[in-house]
């Protein structure tokens, strides 16, 4: 009976033999980018990772993660840049005809101008472009 007993204890102690090495990753990372960069953002990017005590790699991709890159000008934002360029010219069109005809004649276009040229900088400078990264 007591060998029963010992091949019982046998049987539930059979587990996996370990094999040694290192543990496996929880992620597997198998795609590689490769850069072309100068020696000195080499170097920049090496002197930045062992200051936080990283390898390169881990710190450009927590780079990666956290940048804030602001995109190109949609075509929206061109034709507000282009109606403000607009608006400068004929501010500037309507200093030379205060000079020319005196300034209170043309004072109350320069202010109507002045506020359009203000709403257009607001609408410019909203936070739109900020919420679309992330």
């Amino acid at each position: 009976m007591e060998a029963t007993a010992k091949t019982t204890n046998k049987q539930q102690v059979t587990q996996p033999k370990n094999k040694g090495g290192a543990p496996k990753k929880r992620v597997k990372r198998e795609l590689i980018i490769r850069i072309r960069m100068t020696a000195t953002e080499r170097f920049y990017i090496d002197s930045k990772a062992k200051a936080a005590g990283m390898r390169s790699s881990s710190w450009i991709r927590a780079a990666a993660k956290s940048a804030k890159v602001v995109p190109r000008l949609t075509d929206d934002e061109r034709r507000i840049l282009w109606m403000l360029a607009e608006l400068a010219n004929n501010l500037n069109q309507l200093t030379k005809l205060a000079h020319q005809l005196g300034l209170l004649t043309v004072a109350r276009d320069c202010s109507k101008i002045l506020n359009e040229i203000d709403i257009t900088l607001k609408r410019l400078n909203n936070n739109d472009r900020e919420s679309d990264n992330g």
